[in-house]
Parts: structure tokens; sequence; C-alpha cells
């Protein structure tokens, strides 16, 4: 004779995880994992690594170089005490075949997954790996512009250069695109306004070098770009493309 009989077992969650994303300027996106121990005793990570989808590189910003040597920012401090909320950060760069393409990256895409190995204080080793995490692409509409370089400070009334990419973010349509740079009442554009830069393929892109300078000292915005797509008689405005702390000439700019 026997019976069957079934027992229930609760297992609790050790861990809470929650994640944060951010754009940045550049197609670079920054993972913020934040890891809470919701257990009733300490636990020691062993490790936390973000395995990347086959779209992204992924750099680890969790240690710092002290005298040559990578130091973790969390010192010796490897137990996460019951409660205790941890932060860790990636930077993700879309890989060059994929960041050369501008229609790929577009709308939700997969970022990739959290694997995180922890001991309890009896030693039993746990293992989580997140679900692949997604996050929603910044929409540019037609025409994208972001700057690929621009000096940080910059002096008072002299000139200073910086280096703008265009993207043509439509996958069909190829634009014929006219460049206006108008001042405002800090920043002043040196050069030809209105002219022309020709066509632009869909998904293609093109550096352009532009020369400014501003009048007026302190942390100034970058505004004033306007791009006009002769074909369908459409201007896309462009301001507070960045900032640039403007100093006295007096005052020597360390390069």
């Amino acid at each position: 004779m026997y019976f069957r009989k079934f027992f229930k077992f609760q297992v609790l969650k050790p861990l809470d995880v929650k994640t944060k994303f951010y754009n940045a300027e550049t197609d670079e996106v920054f993972l913020e994992a934040q890891i809470q121990n919701i257990t009733t005793s300490p636990m020691f990570m062993e490790k936390v690594s973000l395995e990347p989808s086959i779209m992204y590189n992924v750099t680890e910003l969790n240690s710092v170089s002290q005298a040559g040597e990578c130091v973790s920012t969390f010192r010796s401090r490897a137990y996460l005490q019951p409660m205790d909320t941890r932060q860790y950060l990636y930077c993700l760069k879309p890989k060059k075949e994929f960041a050369e393409k501008a229609g790929i990256i577009k709308g939700v895409t997969v970022i990739g997954k959290l694997d995180i190995v922890w001991k309890t204080n009896l030693g039993e080793r746990g293992r989580l790996q997140t679900s692949q995490l997604q996050r929603m692409a910044p929409g540019y509409g037609d025409v994208r512009l972001s700057l690929e370089a621009i000096p940080d400070t910059v002096n008072l009334e002299e000139p200073f250069h910086i280096t703008c990419k265009i993207t043509n973010c439509s996958s069909e349509r190829t634009m014929d695109l006219v460049l206006e740079m108008c001042n405002t009442n800090s920043i002043h554009w040196c050069g030809i306004s209105g002219r022309q830069l020709g066509k632009l393929h869909p998904s293609s892109s093109l550096c352009l070098a532009l020369t400014l300078l501003s009048s007026v000292q302190g942390l100034q915005s970058v505004s004033g770009l306007r791009l006009t797509d002769t074909f369908l008689k459409r201007t896309y405005e462009y301001d507070d493309i960045a900032q640039v702390c403007v100093v006295s000439s007096a005052i020597k700019v360390e390069s």
C-alpha cells in the first residue's frame, strides 16, 4: 500500500535586480544595474558581469586604475549585507558594422543579459541570469546630427573647431541637404551659411568640420544649425547640440 503526497516549499528570491538605461549623445548606452540582497544573511558577490548581444561591445566601469593596477570601486567589500544595494555600471557601444548602418539600431534593441554569481555565508553557491535586457532606441527622425569632436574649454572670442556627423536615417530616400548656420547671443559661426552639402544616400553619413567662436564667458550651448532637404522642402533645426566652457583668453587653456 502506498499513497502520493505533494509538499510545497516556498522559495524566496535572494536578489532584487533593477536596471536603468541612459542614452549618450553618441551611440553609446550606459546600463546601471542595482542589485539588492533581500535575504536575512550576508552574501559574497563572486561575479557580476554583462554578456552583451551580438550588436554591442561592453566595457565595465566598476574599477579604477591606481598605480597601474585595476582596483574595484567596492575595494575589499565583496560582501553584500542584508537589504544593502550595490550599483554596477556598464558602457555598451555598437560594433562598427552596426554603427555604420543608421537604420539597424532603431526601435527595441536587445542589449544583453546580466550574469550574477554569489555565495552564502555557509559557502553555498547561487547563480542568477536575467532574461535578455531590452531598451527603446531613441528616435532621431529622418536626419541625425551628432558631434564627433568638440573641445571642453575654449578661449573667449577665439575660433575653435568642431566636427559634426550628419546621418540619413531613412532606409529608402536620398536627401539633398543645405546647411545654414544661425548666430545666437553668445555663439557666432564662421564660414558661409547656406552651402550645399550634396546628396546623402539612405543610411549613409558624412562628417563636417565647422568653426565658431563665443563672445560670452561661462558655459555656453552650441546652437543654431539648420539642415534643409531641398527635395521635400523640409528644414531640421538643431539647438543645444553640446556645451563648451568659455574662459578669458588671459587664462591658459590646458589641452
